[in-house]
């Protein structure tokens, strides 16, 4: 793996080269790790487990404190590790000054205005945006299997709780039924926390699980995915829980199915991404339900949930092959409820195939 990871940094020492900088500064947690294999998550928002250094020679540094030694060192050489103690700041400021360093380009969405402001001072911060992002964005064999893989764990989740009696569970209980679930098939952890969203709440596309009681007669939404192999799926459904089920539900759930067959069977190599969010729009329009699908089309999925490209009005790039994308419709009702179904999908040479 370490010829992956550094074959990732070669291809981002030739942009950096290009944009005149000395050396790039990585701090967002999965760009680390995409890049060394080092730490996928920060402790919380306010920590940081550390970054890398890339310069464009043949010398890269992590750089972390001293609970990541030992962690590092099985990733990284060890002669690369810099390791500073009690001012993360100021002991990387004075490392970059140490080895020449003027010119630094940084992660703009990521950075801390502290931190900023504290390099600064001594170093010519130049903002960046998107430089490692814009190569995740298409995924390698590796990826690709782990990804699949991610999605089996999540399809056998869902054939596991269908077989339970959903009326015997609050939403907090059953998202609990469905995290054991992940976790017994293999799952590190939650890719996010699921969403079981009963009867109106399903008309909230980001609800979180109370105890509210799942009920017959009503409408289930569940948001569900787990990491396996460091990489995420994600996956939704929605169910009538009950046998009599209502004229609107039914048509409300073959317009979203059909929407994202259409979308699903539109997409090819090429396509400019938001033409295929306004497909479905105007699918949705034409059926007098255009106001009800809220939010994008879908994302990009990979060592995080919500990555690039965004599937929305505003994307103006095209789809590669080998992007994986969601797509996920959804129609909402605050006075019943809501439905959103979800595919994970993967761009090929033809079209796209459903993971």
């Amino acid at each position: 793996m370490k010829e992956i990871y550094a074959h990732r940094r070669d291809q981002i020492k030739k942009r950096i080269s290009s944009m005149g900088m000395d050396a790039f500064l990585v701090l967002h947690p999965a760009n680390r790790f995409y890049l060394s294999g080092f730490e996928l998550h920060d402790p919380q928002c306010n920590e940081s487990a550390g970054c890398i250094l890339i310069l464009p020679g043949d010398r890269d540094f992590l750089c972390t404190d001293p609970r990541y030694y030992e962690a590092a060192i099985r990733v990284w050489d060890i002669e690369d590790v810099f390791i500073y103690t009690y001012n993360r700041m100021e002991e990387l400021k004075e490392f970059f000054i140490k080895n020449g360093l003027k010119n630094i380009g940084f992660e703009q969405n990521i950075m801390s205005f502290e931190f900023y402001n504290c390099l600064s001072k001594s170093l010519n911060m130049l903002p960046c945006k998107g430089i490692v992002e814009e190569i995740r964005i298409t995924k390698d064999e590796i990826e690709l299997k782990a990804l699949e893989d991610s999605c089996k764990i999540n399809h056998r989740v869902f054939d596991s709780i269908l077989k339970l009696s959903m009326e015997s569970f609050d939403e907090k209980g059953l998202e609990w039924e469905i995290e054991k679930s992940f976790r017994g098939l293999g799952a590190q952890e939650m890719a996010f926390k699921s969403i079981v969203a009963s009867g109106k709440n399903a008309a909230l596309p980001h609800y979180i699980p109370s105890n509210k009681k799942i009920e017959t007669d009503s409408c289930l939404l569940i948001d569900i995915g787990g990491r396996y192999n460091f990489y995420c799926s994600d996956q939704t459904r929605t169910f009538w829980i009950g046998d009599n089920v209502p004229d609107y539900f039914s048509k409300t759930l073959e317009l979203v199915k059909k929407a994202q067959s259409i979308a699903i069977n539109a997409i090819r190599p090429g396509m400019v991404i938001k033409d295929l969010y306004f497909l479905v729009k105007e699918f949705f329009n034409q059926h007098g339900v255009g106001d009800r699908f809220t939010h994008a089309l879908g994302h990009g999925v990979g060592l995080e949930t919500h990555e690039p490209p965004s599937i929305g009005p505003k994307n103006n790039k095209k789809f590669e092959p080998n992007m994986v994308v969601t797509i996920e419709p959804g129609l909402y009702f605050p006075e019943w409820g809501g439905v959103r179904w979800e595919h994970m999908v993967v761009v090929t040479d033809e079209g796209a195939r459903v993971l």
